[in-house]
């Protein structure tokens, strides 16, 4: 694991001891859950350090800036700027950008944010149960409440790290709340959830949005499982699985 800095923002360089030699030329930019206020600094790179490990590949972990010193668009902003570095030396169909969470809704609208800026997209998306709508919208914001173990209701904290996020501007923008922009011509996704994840809901809307522009786009449903509960149980059957298929994934759509 290697600290850098890219603009002044930090990054983490993650190379894997096992690197899959026709890998290295491919990089996965990670992004951080947390509900964009909480994984900062090495706390957010677990996820990043189980894809660079089972999935072989290096991976670049971004430590975007969050509320509520920096709210939205702070942490787009960096995205963009760490990608437009990479581009630098990887080509674009070498890279893919993905997180779970919130990690997993900002790497959307960051392809988003791609497209204004006239960026070229990258060659595979991975939204791990994504925040795709900050508001409660969804069917199993409702439903689920309670039943969640992790996230366990939107009123308290989610709702409140919302808020702080958006900080007065459009909850339905596609750059804060994704699920509401465009997808014509986004890259291959692959999108996870359970059936015990309130973000069942955002993840099953931005699956059919994706179909609906005709992107391919792979959604995984795990039986019992809640929000993101397999960055904490990473030796169940969901996680070994989950990882598995992101790395079929991933070595059929990074060119």
């Amino acid at each position: 694991i290697e600290e850098k800095e890219v603009g002044g923002i930090p990054i983490f360089l993650m190379t894997p001891l096992s690197l899959d030699e026709s890998k290295k030329n491919r990089l996965f930019v990670h992004l951080h859950g947390g509900a964009y206020v909480f994984g900062g600094g090495r706390a957010g790179i677990g996820e990043g350090l189980l894809i660079a490990s089972r999935l072989a590949i290096p991976v670049v972990s971004i430590d975007y800036r969050m509320p509520p010193d920096n709210p939205f668009p702070a942490a787009l902003n960096d995205v963009v700027d760490v990608y437009k570095h990479l581009l630098k030396s990887h080509a674009p169909e070498k890279l893919a950008i993905g997180g779970s969470s919130a990690g997993g809704g900002l790497a959307l609208a960051s392809v988003h944010k791609f497209a204004l800026v006239g960026l070229p997209f990258p060659g595979a998306i991975y939204a791990g149960t994504p925040w795709a709508d900050l508001s409660k919208t969804g069917d199993t914001l409702y439903t689920l409440a309670g039943v969640d173990q992790g996230l366990v209701t939107y009123e308290g904290v989610l709702e409140s790290a919302a808020k702080l996020y958006v900080a007065g501007n459009d909850w339905k923008s596609a750059l804060v709340s994704p699920v509401y922009g465009s997808f014509t011509g986004f890259p291959p996704t692959i999108l996870v959830t359970g059936t015990r994840d309130m973000f069942l809901s955002d993840t099953v809307r931005t699956h059919r949005k994706l179909r609906g522009a005709d992107v391919v786009a792979d959604l995984h449903v795990y039986e019992g499982m809640a929000h993101a509960q397999y960055l904490y149980d990473i030796d169940s059957p969901e996680s070994l699985d989950l990882f598995a298929e992101l790395q079929k994934f991933m070595t059929e759509h990074l060119q």
